[in-house]
């Protein structure tokens, strides 16, 4: 999944918490913890560009 993918994912599952009414508990858990995990990836690549483009 590009990082675009991943970022539009995310988001897309933000909205989807964000209009929750009948969710359950254990639904609302997981995709939680599915936007933070497609989040985390989205720093770590960041990070790994601003990495690879520091002055050494």
């Amino acid at each position: 999944m590009t990082y675009d993918e991943k970022i539009q994912k995310a988001e897309a599952i933000i909205v989807q918490l964000e209009q929750a009414d009948a969710i359950s508990m254990d639904a609302y858990k997981k995709l939680a913890a599915e936007a933070t995990s497609l989040l985390k990836q989205c720093k770590d690549e960041l990070q790994a560009v601003n990495a690879d483009n520091s002055p050494t």
